[in-house]
C-alpha cells in the first residue's frame, strides 16, 4: 500500500515538473518574442519633421469646433487628430489677449502687449520664425481671409509697435523673408499716403503678384516666390460668396513651397471665424469655421502623403464667449448663444498630427508653440 502511494506520489511530481516547465517555457519565449517585438519598434526610424503647417482659427475656442461636429455636413477634419493640447493666452498687457499679442507669441516666443506685432514690451523687434528658418534655408508662407496686413498674418514678418499701421506693415512685407503670400488687401499696397507701388516693389523683389485670382496649379515657369492679393482689404464673407479660396490657396502654397528639399513652413488663417463672433453672428462664424474645416483636410491629406509633415491647428483666443445651447429647455435642439461682443480668457485647443505631434500635449502657454515649432526645424536641419 505504502509503495504505491510513493509510487503515484513520484509520479504526480514529475507530471507536476512537467507541466510547470511547459508554461515556463512557453511564457520565456512569449516575453521573448515581446522583447523583440518592442526592441525591433525601438529601432525602427521614425521619419523627422521637414515640414510645419499651422493653421489658426482667429477667435475658435472649443465651442466654436464643437460647431463643426453638428453643423458640418461632412465629417469633421478635427476628428483625425490623435493629440490634443491646450494653450493659456493672456498676453504681458491684460488677462485677455488680442490677436496681435498672441499672434507674436506664435511667431516670436513672447509675451508682449495688446497690439504688438513682432515686438517685446519695450516695443523693440524681435526675431520671428518666419526670420531664424529661412537662413537656414526653409521657405515660408502665409495665408488668410482677412487683408495679409492683419494682426494674426503680420505678426511672421513684421515689428510693428501698434497693429493699425497697416501701411508700415505692408511696405515690412516687401522686405521679408515670406516666399508666398494669399489675401487681401490691396489698397495698402498700391493706394497709399506716400505714393509707393508696393506691387512694382514686390515684382522687383522675385515676386509673381497677382490681382485678380489664383491659379489652377503652380506653373513650372513661375518665379519662386508668389503673392495674391485678391481684395481692396478683406476678403469677402464665406456667407458672401467667397468660395474656396482658404482651401485652394493652401493647396497651391503647399504646391508650392514643398518644392523645397529643405522644407517649409506654412501658416493658414481662418481670419473671420473671430469677425462672426464680434458681430455675435452665428451663421457668419459657423460658415467661417466649416471652411476653416474643409482647409484642415487639405493641410492633413498633404501630411498623410507626405510623412514628413507636421499639422498643428490652434487659435489665438476665443471671441463672443460662444456657447452650443439648449433651446428653451429642448435638449435635442441647439441654440448657439454669446456672453460677449469681444474676446474671452477661456483656455485654447491644440490639435496636432505628424512627427513629434505629441509634443503638442498637455498645458502650457502659447509661446511654447514656437519653442516647439522651432526645436523641430533645428533639429532636422542638425542631423
Amino acid at each position: 500500500m505504502n509503495y504505491l502511494l510513493k509510487k503515484h506520489t513520484i509520479a504526480f511530481f514529475i507530471l507536476f515538473l512537467f507541466i510547470s516547465n511547459f508554461f515556463i517555457s512557453c511564457k520565456s519565449q512569449k516575453e521573448f518574442v515581446s522583447l523583440e517585438t518592442t526592441r525591433n519598434k525601438a529601432i525602427t526610424p521614425t521619419k523627422k519633421v521637414k515640414n510645419i503647417i499651422l493653421l489658426v482659427g482667429d477667435g475658435m475656442g472649443l465651442s466654436q469646433v464643437s460647431a463643426s461636429q453638428f453643423y458640418n455636413k461632412n465629417a469633421s477634419n478635427f476628428n483625425r487628430f490623435p493629440v490634443i493640447g491646450l494653450i493659456k493666452t493672456s498676453s504681458s498687457s491684460d488677462l485677455i489677449t488680442d490677436s496681435a499679442a498672441s499672434a507674436t507669441a506664435f511667431a516670436s516666443g513672447i509675451k508682449t502687449y495688446n497690439g504688438a506685432l513682432g515686438v517685446n514690451t519695450d516695443s523693440l523687434a524681435v526675431k520671428t520664425i518666419v526670420e531664424e528658418i529661412s537662413k537656414i534655408g526653409i521657405s515660408t508662407g502665409i495665408i488668410s481671409t482677412s487683408s495679409i496686413v492683419h494682426a494674426t498674418p503680420a505678426a511672421f514678418y513684421t515689428h510693428t509697435k501698434k497693429r493699425s499701421m497697416y501701411e508700415d506693415i505692408a511696405a515690412q512685407l516687401v522686405s521679408s523673408d515670406i516666399d508666398f503670400f494669399a489675401g487681401g488687401g490691396i489698397n495698402y499696397f498700391n493706394d497709399r499716403k506716400d505714393k509707393r507701388d508696393l506691387i512694382l516693389e514686390l515684382e522687383k523683389n522675385g515676386f509673381s503678384i497677382d490681382l485678380e485670382m489664383l491659379p489652377n496649379t503652380t506653373k513650372p515657369t513661375v518665379s519662386k516666390k508668389q503673392g495674391y492679393l485678391l481684395a481692396p482689404d478683406a476678403m469677402p464673407k464665406m456667407v458672401d460668396g467667397r468660395g474656396d479660396f482658404l482651401s485652394n490657396a493652401t493647396h497651391l502654397a503647399i504646391e508650392s513651397l514643398s518644392t523645397n528639399e529643405e522644407g517649409f513652413f506654412l501658416m493658414v488663417e481662418g481670419s473671420q471665424i473671430d469677425w462672426g463672433g464680434h458681430d455675435n453672428d452665428a451663421a457668419y462664424l459657423i460658415s467661417e469655421l466649416i471652411d476653416f474645416d474643409n482647409t484642415i483636410g487639405v493641410a492633413l491629406d498633404f501630411a498623410k502623403l507626405n510623412g514628413e509633415t507636421l499639422v498643428i491647428v490652434t487659435a489665438d483666443h476665443e471671441t463672443g464667449g460662444f456657447t452650443l445651447a439648449e433651446d428653451n429647455g429642448d435638449y435635442n435642439k441647439i441654440k448657439p448663444v454669446f456672453s460677449t461682443g469681444g474676446h474671452s480668457a477661456t483656455m485654447i485647443p491644440v490639435f496636432a498630427k505628424g512627427p513629434n505631434s505629441e509634443d503638442f500635449g498637455g498645458i502650457y502657454e502659447n509661446t511654447a508653440i514656437y519653442n516647439k515649432m522651432k526645436t523641430l526645424f533645428f533639429e532636422n536641419n542638425n542631423n
